[in-house]
């Protein structure tokens, strides 16, 4: 019988306790059957779900920290990843800007 990689660590080593998968690595212990509540997710301005790859477009003119350069309205970017537990959780290359971290709540799905 074949079982999921750990979502905690990847590891391959995973067996069954009961209802439960278990990896004996991390100690990390799920249910396949209950959606993951952990799962980090990333909604745009419009509330869709983003994910890496994806093109999106600027929500509102963005003023660059640190900078006198202004993003505006409709500039398109491609999210390249998504970082949790930072304000800007988006890593973008933002075209004419280059690359840099944008907040999901400024963006739209294209």
């Amino acid at each position: 019988m074949s079982f999921p990689p750990c979502p905690n660590c990847q590891s391959e080593y995973v067996y069954q306790d009961q209802v439960n998968l278990v990896c004996p690595e991390c100690a990390y212990e799920w249910n396949p059957n209950e959606p993951d509540e952990n799962l980090f997710s990333v909604k745009d301005a419009n509330g869709t779900q983003l994910a890496e790859g994806d093109k999106v477009t600027l929500a509102k003119d963005l003023k660059v920290k640190g900078s006198s350069l202004v993003l505006k309205i409709g500039t398109k970017a491609m999210v390249r990843r998504i970082v949790e537990g930072k304000d800007h959780e988006l890593d973008c290359k933002v075209d004419g800007a280059g690359e840099m971290m944008v907040t999901a709540k400024f963006v739209k799905k294209a």
